[in-house]
């Protein structure tokens, strides 16, 4: 049950083309950059994964994470909230070129069809949206004399998350707002892996503590600094790096 993995390289070597894939974070926060960056390294070597739909709160900032995903022609199709956040600078010239797909999703609807997705609901009704273009072609039903919108679940192959603290079970615990999407995420997929800045012992977590179990994940990585979304965009970074 020792669910660690030594590399990043190991942990993304079975994301394949054309898989869905949840990645967690809320703009930087708690967003898995080392796993996000492993995955490039293998696409600039193998030319594999591709054809990625990626879900995700928004679609990435600078030319980091997932905007460096975008940007080496991994993503065929985005599931977000936010395509226009504070640089989406990547999504933006490739979706008015036609490059990439686009399903905007209210945040909270995004949410909850995830959590359904894990839950084991295909569908639900929400008023959020009714009466939009995001409501078109969508089951309308009415209850208690307001109009509801029908929303799928969202399931995927793969979630990539981060959280603060995990032991050799996979048992996970998240710092603060990093904690955002990561648990729903990590039950909504068939495979989750996780990078974690601390690694623990089996009991070194209290299990009043723990916000995902160890059942819902498949693979733990022990990334002791991890790098910051944020801070890579305010230093000018790009991955992979462009040299002379």
């Amino acid at each position: 049950m020792d669910k660690r993995i030594v590399s990043l390289a190991d942990a993304t070597a079975e994301i394949g083309d054309g898989a869905t894939v949840m990645i967690g974070g809320f703009g930087g926060s708690g967003a898995p950059i080392e796993l996000i960056h492993a995955l490039i390294d293998r696409f600039l070597a193998t030319g594999s994964p591709k054809d990625l739909t990626v879900i995700n709160n928004n679609a990435g900032n600078g030319h980091v994470g997932i905007a460096a995903m975008i940007e080496q022609g991994m993503v065929a199709r985005m599931i977000c909230s936010f395509p226009r956040s504070a640089d989406p600078v990547v999504f933006t010239e490739r979706y008015q070129a036609g490059r990439i797909a686009l399903e905007l999703v209210p945040q909270g609807t995004l949410a909850e069809r995830i959590r359904a997705g894990g839950a084991g609901i295909p569908a639900f009704y929400t008023p959020t949206g009714f009466g939009t273009d995001l409501a078109e072609g969508k089951p309308v039903a009415e209850f208690d004399g307001r109009s509801y919108v029908q929303e799928r679940w969202l399931k995927a192959d793969v979630a990539l998350i981060k959280a603060e603290t995990g032991d050799h079970l996979g048992n996970l615990t998240y710092r603060m707002a990093a904690r955002n999407f990561a648990p729903l995420m990590a039950i909504a997929a068939t495979r989750t892996i996780v990078q974690v800045s601390h690694v623990v012992a089996p009991g070194g977590i209290d299990p009043e503590a723990v916000i995902t179990p160890g059942i819902f994940v498949d693979a733990v990585v022990h990334v002791p600094d991890p790098a910051q979304e944020e801070d890579l965009n305010r230093a000018g970074a790009r991955y992979p790096e462009v040299t002379a």
